[in-house]
Parts: C-alpha cells; sequence; structure tokens
C-alpha cells in the first residue's frame, strides 16, 4: 500500500506552472510531488520556485561538498526522510563518507570523525543551531563563524539553513514521502527518520 501525501494533488494546474512542472520533472527522472501539491495555491508556488533557483549551489569559496554536507545535516536535524534522500543523493561524489553520515546522524561527535575539516565542523554546528527550536547561537559559535568564514560565506551557509529547514517543514507539512533520489541507499537510514501523523492510504478517500 502506497503511503500518500496528507492532502491530494489539485485536478488541475495552471498551464505555464504544469508547463514547469514538466520540464522539472523531465530532468530529475521523477515526479516532484511537492510542486504538484503546491499547485493549490499558484503564487506561493511560484515563489517557492523563484528561491529555489537563486539559492547557493556552488560558490568559489565554499566547496559543493561542504554545501551537500550543510544540506544534510539540517535534513537529519529537521527529520525529513524526503530532504535526507533528495539531499544525500550521490554524497559519495563530493568525498562524504559513511562515517561522516553516521556523524551527521548524531551517531558520532563530529570533532571524531577526523576527515571533516575545521571550516566543516563549525559549519555544521552552525546549521545544527539553526535548525533547533528555539534558536540558541553561542557566541562561542558565532566568534568561531567569523574566524573561519567571510561575510559572504557567513550569508551563503545561513541562507542554506534556512531553505533547507524551510522545505523540511513545508514537506513534512504536507506529508510527501521521500521520492527515491538515492535509489533507497541504506546508508542513509531513511528508515529511522520518520514524520509522525495520519496518512491517507490508497483506498481511503484520496484521489488517484
Amino acid at each position: 500500500m502506497n503511503v500518500l501525501p496528507y492532502i491530494p494533488e489539485p485536478p488541475r494546474q495552471p498551464v505555464l506552472l504544469k508547463a514547469v512542472i514538466f520540464l522539472v520533472e523531465r530532468f530529475l527522472k521523477r515526479r516532484l510531488l511537492p510542486a504538484r501539491l503546491l499547485g493549490w495555491y499558484p503564487r506561493f508556488a511560484v515563489g517557492t520556485g523563484v528561491m529555489e533557483g537563486l539559492v547557493a549551489h556552488g560558490d568559489r569559496h565554499i566547496s559543493r561538498r561542504l554545501l551537500q554536507l550543510l544540506r544534510m545535516q539540517v535534513s537529519y536535524a529537521a527529520s525529513c526522510p524526503f530532504c535526507i534522500d533528495m539531499n544525500g543523493n550521490e554524497y559519495a561524489k563530493q568525498g562524504i563518507s559513511d562515517t561522516e553520515i553516521e556523524a551527521l546522524r548524531g551517531l558520532r561527535e563530529l570533532e571524531a570523525v577526523d576527515t571533516f575539516s575545521p571550516r566543516e565542523r563549525t559549519a555544521l554546528r552552525f546549521v545544527r543551531a539553526a535548525t533547533a527550536t528555539p534558536l540558541r547561537f553561542p557566541d562561542e559559535l558565532i566568534t568561531a563563524m567569523r574566524r573561519n568564514f567571510s561575510p559572504r560565506e557567513y550569508v551563503i551557509i545561513a541562507g542554506t539553513a534556512a531553505q533547507v529547514n524551510y522545505w523540511t517543514r513545508l514537506i513534512q507539512s504536507l506529508g510527501i514521502p521521500p521520492a527515491d533520489f538515492a535509489n533507497r541507499d541504506p546508508v542513509l537510514h531513511l528508515e529511522e527518520f520518520r514524520t509522525d501523523g495520519v496518512r491517507v492510504t490508497a483506498g481511503e478517500g484520496s484521489s488517484s
């Protein structure tokens, strides 16, 4: 029995939004359920798409490895299976090891993993703080961030944490299950991270 989101997809999408979703899904080679559900309020869908298109996916001073580590860390800290699956896709291409993923999951101390650089440890501690509730940023952490990163880099890291936090809250609020971006990679341990709540399953009043 398939796990479905908390609400059904809208029966119709605006033509332009439908075209954009088609192109993105063709590129990703899978149905993009978050975009489809946001079609209930197209202006929100467009705003979210613009935000996603403008966030940093690479920078001359912040490596793709670090950005992926940060996205994965926020996804684990927020316990969002869809986000872990998406942001953990092809982690090995960025040199992220199984041991490092254990640290992101909270099974190892960051300081105990010698493959993390001092900059990476500092940024990971920062995005953990940016994901916790209530938000607290100790002076020691901010001092370390200022010491390791320029103001531009600080903004990119803070923005990345905020962007992934946004998606984790939105996706979990909609009850969206993983989309198999990472092909059920057992190293990610998606089954240990879930959003509790009542799911609408096939045959129980949802649209097909």
